[in-house]
Parts: structure tokens; sequence; C-alpha cells
């Protein structure tokens, strides 16, 4: 069974260090892992890393290994779910072999919540991934990533940089958030929420 992993965010250098987009960077950081690069997948509005995974790592083939599809969308936010549901589709892919991850306004900095279906509490590439799967089941990675602070739009604060404050703390987030997406695929949901949730 193959697994579909897509990390939120908007396309291009001038989104890549926003709050909204920590989706991506957890995605970035298992291809690190994995020591491959991303390529266009074509006709898929993605771009896509094709690995293994299993109980000994990321990006090894061995005995029971599952494959595994990293994904970032090439398209805005909210039209995210044109490329989740072109990815999906084409990789035989069901809604509960598919993991998003995405940034969370109502989760401290930092913090991690590992689900299984859901609302899309206004995340609009949440809204556009339930429009094209045609369902919410998939499990989620949220990363939160707090509230604004004082009177600022959620609007603007998520589609702008972390503080500089945060930077460090933000690079062991990504790091925890990667081994949970690991986890979830390797070990189950119930394992993931146990070690991460919290």
């Amino acid at each position: 069974m193959t697994w579909l992993v897509v990390g939120l965010g908007n396309p291009g250098p001038t989104y890549a260090g926003h709050r909204h987009n920590i989706g991506a960077m957890v995605v970035a950081e298992l291809a690190r892992r994995t020591g491959e690069g991303f390529v266009a997948a074509r006709g898929m509005r993605a771009e896509t890393v094709e690995t293994r995974i299993g109980a000994i790592g990321i990006g090894v083939v061995a005995p029971g290994s599952q494959k595994l599809v990293l994904a970032r969308s090439r398209t805005y936010m909210n039209e995210t779910g044109i490329a989740v549901g072109k990815l999906a589709a084409f990789h035989k892919v069901e809604p509960d072999h598919v993991v998003v991850v995405h940034d969370e306004l109502d989760i401290d900095f930092g913090a991690l919540r590992l689900k299984l279906g859901g609302g899309d509490n206004g995340h609009n590439g949440l809204k556009s991934i339930r429009s094209h799967l045609g369902t919410g089941d998939y499990h989620r990675v949220r990363v939160g990533i707090g509230r604004p602070p004082g009177r600022q739009d959620p609007a603007a604060f998520v589609l702008s940089n972390f503080a500089s404050g945060q930077l460090q703390e933000l690079a062991l987030t990504i790091d925890r958030a990667a081994d949970a997406v690991e986890m979830l695929v390797v070990d189950g949901l119930a394992t993931a929420q146990n070690s991460f949730n919290g």
C-alpha cells in the first residue's frame, strides 16, 4: 500500500519562510532524510519524491517497507486539493493513507497534534483537499504556530515569517513533526499520538 504525505504551503521563495508553509518545511525535511530531491510530477501540479519507508527508516528499501510519496503542491494554498486529488488518484492512494501536514493557529507554537479526520477549522488548504478527495477522513499532522499577538489579523500572521527568536525552536519542531509522520506511517496513528500529541 502506498502512502501520500503532503506538506501544505504556498509555492515560491516569497512564501518559503511563512508560518503557513510549515507543512511544506516538514515534508522538505523528510525528503532531505531520503537524500532525494523533489521533481515535478507531470500533470499533477505538484513536486514529489517517491521513496520507501519501513521499520529501519525512510529512504531504505527493505523487507516490509512501504512505498511513500512526499509531495508539495505547486498551486496556492486554496487550490491544494487539485494536486492532492490528482496524486491520490494516480498512485491509487485511499484517503486513510493520505497524511496532510499543516499549520494550526489553535495549537501553541511548537506543539503537535495528530488525528484522523475532523473539520477544516477555516483552513483553506484543508477545505480544498476535502472538496477534491470527497472526504475529510485523511490523517492530519497539525503543527502549532500559535495565535497572532494583539489584534493582528490571522491571515496576515500566517503569511509572515517566524520571529527570529523562534527559529531555533522551529528547527526542532520541524524535526519532531517529521519524526511524527514517520511513526504514523510505520507504527500507526495511536502509537504516534501517544508519542507526539502534547
